[in-house]
């Protein structure tokens, strides 16, 4: 099991930039595939971005492509989401999430392991 504990979330304006972070407790996060998915009100839980336990491969939805970028350091247990050129749409509260599998990155309920979920809020 790993636990997930997210922070770094704001109210920012359009256009501004935003790094979340993702801080994992227990000794096996290294042989997690990671993911950010976000959630706004009224909507399901979407995909944002997903890495490898390496860190090797990256997937991001097409919404946020070109704008945000997922990491991790594996030697300090974290995961990390870059988020550039944030619009009123980026507006959600974003998870991140941890699953033992490789493969596909983008279905949530492949994924045990969850945050509590940071609040992105971007204004026009």
């Amino acid at each position: 099991q790993v636990q997930l504990v997210e922070s770094g979330g704001g109210l920012v304006q359009a256009g501004d930039s935003l790094r979340l972070s993702c801080a994992a407790s227990g000794r096996t996060f290294v042989w997690y595939t990671m993911a950010w998915f976000r959630q706004a009100p009224g909507k399901e839980r979407d995909f944002v971005a997903g890495i490898s336990a390496s860190g090797g491969s990256t997937y991001y939805a097409h919404a946020v492509k070109g704008r945000f970028t997922i990491s991790r350091d594996n030697a300090v247990k974290s995961l990390y989401l870059q988020m550039n050129n944030l619009t009123p749409e980026d507006t959600a509260v974003y998870f991140c999430a941890a699953k033992f599998s490789s493969g596909t990155y983008d279905r949530p309920g492949d994924y045990r392991n969850w945050g509590q979920g940071t609040q992105v809020t971007v204004s026009s």
